[in-house]
């Protein structure tokens, strides 16, 4: 099991940065892929970035040159670094954990964060 928890979230002004942080319950880096989803009310919960255990990133075209995930191995945190925010970018956030064997994979979630975006 892995509890995950998130952090950063908030009200910005359009234009504005916010950075989440997720924590993991022990250091999972080098064998699961971190991903942050958002989730806008009455819509469906969607990838917004993912790093691999590799390393190796990726974006939803909607984000892509504004936002960054990163992580520290040393603090043992996943970041979501948000730059110029817009009114769309408001959902709740959730930082995923995923672990793959064999066929399969297993997926861990934290509660979310909220981020609201608006003047």
């Amino acid at each position: 099991q892995v509890q995950l928890v998130e952090s950063g979230g908030g009200l910005v002004q359009p234009g504005g940065s916010l950075r989440l942080s997720c924590a993991p319950s022990r250091n999972i880096f080098s064998a699961y892929d971190m991903g942050w989803y958002r989730q806008a009310p009455g819509k469906q919960r969607d990838l917004v970035a993912v790093i691999s255990s590799g390393g190796r990133t990726n974006y939803a075209d909607s984000v892509k040159g504004r936002f960054t995930i990163s992580r520290d191995n040393v603090k043992n945190l996943v970041y979501l670094q948000m730059n110029s925010l817009k009114p769309e970018d408001t959902a709740d956030y959730y930082c995923n954990a995923r672990h793959y064997a064999l066929a399969t994979s297993y997926d861990y979630w934290g509660q979310g964060t909220q981020v609201t975006v608006a003047s």
